[in-house]
């Protein structure tokens, strides 16, 4: 394939989660109303915990990250859905898939690391309680964040950047309502070993590794709480990580569902469908997750909509 094929493309198309007309209107409100709740949810978390004095720890300093990148994660893929329903269009520039792409691995990849950051704060809180305040002091949680950032826009840009170098042929149809990056390299008739190898392993390394975090962590968190003799004792404690417990489980679940799930999705659009849950569901539901559970938050929230 000649390497000035690449310069010829000019757009992609995507085919979104059905082609029925008679279901476009249903999509478009149901998810227009999936993306109001998650960005009004996640916002009033941020709101409620830069507005209050008590919940200015550690805790809430990266929960309030994570509602910052759910609102981020899902204004990268949604808006442009709604948009094309809309304009009854399949049509993204090359330009902006590539964009889309960087910015969708980003944030993916820092939702992974903030999940992976809070689960550290609850080992430290609860496997090391007298050291919990010099250890998770502001400057070792700021570097957390800023680190989880850095790590996540050079994967990112790795990534992205080096689809640029791929030739397309005729077929420029995505299975999807985004670009994600899987559809996108699948539709190359260059070699994509290269891209392959990156995605695979840094899918081991970012995914995998937060991930192994997280189960060490807590693993140490439930020897931890089952020393501990009372039974209210124990529930107290398991309650602080149930919140955290629960959008992890959801996260990974789901976006492993998608990615191991399935072997080839070149034509079909299933995956698509499963990957609503981690895309739009999660992020929507992690305000109720941790607003419902946790009395600190709603009496924050209590006070700033009082106000």
């Amino acid at each position: 394939m000649e390497p000035g094929n690449v310069t010829q493309i000019s757009e992609f198309l995507l085919l979104g989660l059905s082609e029925e007309a008679q279901l476009q209107p249903l999509l478009f409100g149901l998810f227009l109303s999936m993306y109001l709740i998650t960005v009004l949810g996640n916002l009033l978390i941020i709101l409620a915990i830069s507005s209050d004095s008590h919940l200015h720890t550690p805790m809430y300093f990266f929960l309030s990250n994570l509602s910052l990148v759910d609102i981020c994660f899902t204004s990268t893929t949604i808006p442009k859905m709604l948009v094309n329903i809309q304009t009854h269009s399949k049509v993204i520039t090359y330009a902006g898939c590539i964009t889309q792409i960087c910015f969708f691995i980003h944030f993916a990849g820092l939702d992974d690391f903030i999940l992976t950051v809070m689960a550290y704060d609850r080992y430290v809180a609860i496997c090391h309680p007298l050291h919990y305040t010099v250890i998770m002091n502001p400057r070792l949680c700021g570097l957390l964040v800023l680190m989880s950032w850095i790590i996540s826009i050079l994967n990112s840009l790795l990534e992205s950047l080096m689809v640029l170098d791929l030739s397309f042929c005729s077929d420029l149809e995505i299975p999807h309502f985004f670009c994600e990056l899987k559809q996108v390299v699948q539709l190359a008739c260059s070699d994509t070993f290269p891209n392959d190898i990156v995605m695979y392993f840094s899918a081991g390394l970012l995914a995998g590794g937060p991930l192994t975090g997280i189960l060490y962590s807590y693993f140490k968190i439930v020897s931890s709480i089952r020393a501990i003799p009372s039974t209210q004792g124990k529930y107290k404690a398991f309650s602080t990580c149930a919140s955290h417990l629960s959008v992890v489980s959801l996260f990974y679940g789901t976006a492993l569902g998608v990615y191991l799930g399935s072997a080839s999705t070149h034509h079909s659009q299933s995956s698509a469908v499963t990957s609503v849950m981690y895309t739009v569901v999660t992020p929507m539901l992690n305000p109720f997750i941790y607003s419902l559970r946790n009395k600190d938050i709603k009496r924050a929230l209590e006070r700033f909509l009082g106000r």
